[in-house]
């Protein structure tokens, strides 16, 4: 039959279509495949090496007859040929020439067709095994799993760059050094190429103007017929540009610092530089700016003048931001470093307060004072007193301070003529106040003082009373009308509205619990980091095990001369004073004892001999750790390590007060585990102190101890009431 041409090609069309179906293949089949390629590729890099190899070796001896030419050599061998007779006893097999039997292999040679076949049986075999090694290992990591203990050749660095080489990086190498400093590319460029308006004044507008005239005077020399005209422009159009630029930066306010603007030139940008430079940060409605200097306050005349007298050159930053707002007649909550200047940051608004009041006379002395101040010990009370009456005294204005240590009656006697401002402590205050010896009937300004020590010490009972003894009929409403200054400042039956401050380092809870209940929408002032240690002290610490051996580190600080007086030591037992004051002695310094046990008197007096110059060295307890100012301590020495951060904070803020260093040692021990993770955070925030390889390491420091169970919960609740009583 003739072939059927539709026949065929349905055929055709039939084993295409069953060539493209995917076929299976077994998974011992595809290992099998995989392993001959594998060998096909061995064999084919061992064919290419030997072809080279011989390509190597012909060029070799081709090269061997081109240098030596027709030479013969002494075995008459001319070019590697053998000649003459001896070639041809060489051929037939009886010499040791090339041709030879011994040039052809030796005895074991043979002939080189069998050569040849023994290599190709010996290549079979060699292929052989290997398929059956790699057949081997793949049903041994089929059924054992992989070798574990063969080495990896794994990479991460292969491994990222094979899935990174598609993806682009937003990042640079973590290995690149991209610093400008090390750069020769930038080491001859100048700080201003640009020609921003910051360029303009100063520095930089003489670089630019250097480098016009340089190029007017290249263009000059290179151009002899118009050289200098064209100088002469370049120069023209320089100072023309730089102009216009003045202008533009005259007109927008940039290009100039905020301390060489005038107020009224100040934008929202420079006072957010400003609160930057200060580390002050507000928060509540309309607060208003900062000021800049005494003379920009808005403080009167007078006032400015006692300022001067006192020696208040520059105000602190808590100055800047609190007075502005509490002479607006706000509520205020400042949260400061220890040695900040708060003191007077709430005195001066307040004596501009009582100034708009009528003086005290014979028919109103006896409704009490026009301000409260409250502190929770009676050094810190006494301080705020004598601070006071440095600003009080020159405006004819009275201060009385009623704390604890004195009797009674001498108090009493101090009120009977009235004071427009009082300093007392919680509970010697609410003492008076029960007696009858003390009324608030036209007290319109309070102002708390460390807050959060008089929460510490178990005073919120009497800060409750006492606010409670405060008038009621003058008290801000709990609106937006409270953020109003002008609603604020109004009198209200010969009366203003009663303006609550509220300074502490720390807010713990119940410091914000008091303040929402009595103060009304205030405005909320943060200098730094609340409840970290200021930049100007230095922190070191020691892992000093021992009473003794701390009293032998001591004597090497003191011995070193590197710390002069005064000097406060800390210890956290009253009986403690008196033994590190006695060994400090026995080492030639002359020292004092400051804790509970002390009466007022006693208190006074070692504070004003440490004040004075006539002692060297202050041996305390957590008594003289808030609030006492001792000018220029060199060092503070924790002898023992304080039970709390914030005890701590407060200790090392009796150096580097009033922007000057110092240096604060602490000695550490076994018993201060619960103190260790928060004292290492605090190290590591500080700019110029370091965290020791030791505290670093220790396990308690590596995280934040829960304080529950028995003891601990036992131990707080106990904390407050003996400090209250």
């Amino acid at each position: 039959m003739p072939l059927d041409i539709d026949e065929i090609l349905r055929k055709k069309k039939a084993a295409d279509a069953a060539a493209a179906k995917p076929k299976f293949i077994p998974k011992a089949q595809r290992e099998k495949l995989a392993a001959e390629k594998l060998k096909q590729e061995a064999d084919e890099k061992k064919r290419k090496a030997e072809e080279e190899a011989k390509r190597r070796t012909e060029d070799e001896r081709k090269w061997a007859a081109a240098t030596n030419g027709d030479a013969t050599t002494p075995n008459g061998v001319a070019n590697g040929v053998p000649t003459g007779p001896r070639s041809y006893h060489d051929e037939r097999g009886g010499g040791r020439g090339p041709g030879g039997r011994a040039g052809r292999g030796g005895r074991d040679g043979g002939r080189p067709d069998d050569r040849r076949s023994a290599k190709k049986d010996e290549k079979n075999a060699g292929d052989k095994r290997s398929q059956e090694d790699v057949e081997r290992q793949q049903v041994m990591a089929r059924y054992l799993g992989p070798d574990v203990n063969k080495e990896s050749t794994f990479s991460a660095k292969k491994k990222r760059m094979r899935t990174m080489d598609k993806k682009f990086n937003f990042e640079w190498n973590l290995d690149e050094d991209t610093s400008r400093d090390t750069d020769p590319l930038y080491a001859a460029q100048t700080a201003n190429r640009g020609s921003t308006l910051a360029g303009i004044g100063g520095e930089f507008d003489r670089e630019a103007e250097e480098r016009a005239k340089k190029r007017a005077k290249m263009i000059e020399q290179r151009d002899v017929e118009h050289g200098k005209e064209r100088a002469i422009g370049i120069m023209e159009d320089f100072y023309r540009a730089r102009e216009r630029a003045q202008q533009r930066a005259d007109k927008t306010g940039l290009g100039r610092h905020w301390s060489e603007k005038d107020l009224s030139d100040m934008r929202e940008r420079d006072w957010r530089i400003f609160k930057e430079d200060y580390g002050i940060a507000t928060k509540g409605g309309l607060i208003p700016n900062p000021m800049r200097s005494w003379k920009e306050s808005g403080l009167p005349p007078r006032l400015l003048e006692i300022v001067d007298q006192v020696g208040y050159k520059e105000p602190s930053a808590i100055q800047r931001a609190a007075i502005p707002i509490a002479l607006q007649a706000r509520d205020l909550i400042g949260v400061a470093v220890t040695g900040s200047g708060k003191t007077a940051a709430f005195l001066l608004p307040l004596l501009v307060y009582i100034s708009d009041l009528p003086p005290l006379d014979e028919y109103n002395k006896n409704e009490g004072p026009y301000a409260l101040i409250m502190a929770p010990t009676r050094e810190l009370a006494q301080q705020i007193e004598t601070e006071a009456r440095k600003f009080a005294s020159p405006l004819g204005f009275r201060v009385v301070s009623i704390v604890g240590g004195h009797s009674l009656e001498e108090q009493s006697f101090a009120l009977r003529n009235g004071a427009e401002i009082i300093v007392a402590t919680p509970g010697r205050l609410v003492d008076c106040i029960e007696r009858r010896l003390l009324v608030l009937g036209q007290c319109c300004y309070l102002i708390m003082d460390e807050a959060d020590r008089m929460i510490d010490l178990g005073f919120e009972e009497s800060l409750n009373k006492i606010l409670d003894a405060l008038p009621v009929t003058n008290e801000k409403p709990d609106t937006d009308e409270a953020e109003d200054s002008r609603a604020m400042q109004r009198y209200l039956g010969g009366i203003r509205y009663r303006q609550t401050m509220m300074y502490t380092a720390t807010m713990p809870p119940t410091v914000e619990k008091i303040a929402r209940k009595y103060l009304r929408r205030p405005a909320t002032v943060t200098i730094g980091n609340a409840g970290e240690a200021v930049d100007t002290v230095e922190q070191r610490v020691e892992f000093v095990p021992g009473e003794d051996r701390r009293k032998k580190r001591m004597q090497e600080i003191l011995a070193s001369n590197e710390f002069g007086p005064p000097i406060i030591v800390f210890v956290n037992i009253k009986r403690n004073c008196d033994a590190v004051a006695r060994d400090i002695q026995r080492m030639g310094w002359s020292a004092v004892t400051l804790h509970g046990s002390k009466t007022q008197e006693q208190r006074e007096a070692a504070l004003n001999s440490v004040r004075a110059g006539q002692t060297q060295v202050l041996v305390a307890t957590d008594l003289a750790g808030r609030g006492i100012d001792v000018p220029d301590v060199s060092l503070v020495m924790n002898f023992n390590m304080a039970h709390s951060i914030e005890s701590y904070t407060h200790r090392i803020g009796r150096t580097g007060r009033a922007g000057k260093s110092g240096v604060a040692i602490t000695f550490l021990g076994s018993e201060d585990t619960e103190v260790l993770y928060d004292l290492k955070q605090m190290l590591s925030k500080s700019s110029i102190s370091k965290v020791p390889e030791e505290l670093r390491r220790h396990e308690a420091a590596q995280s934040k101890p829960t304080r529950g169970g028995g003891g601990g919960a036992k131990k707080e609740e106990s904390g407050p009431k003996f400090g209250g009583r």
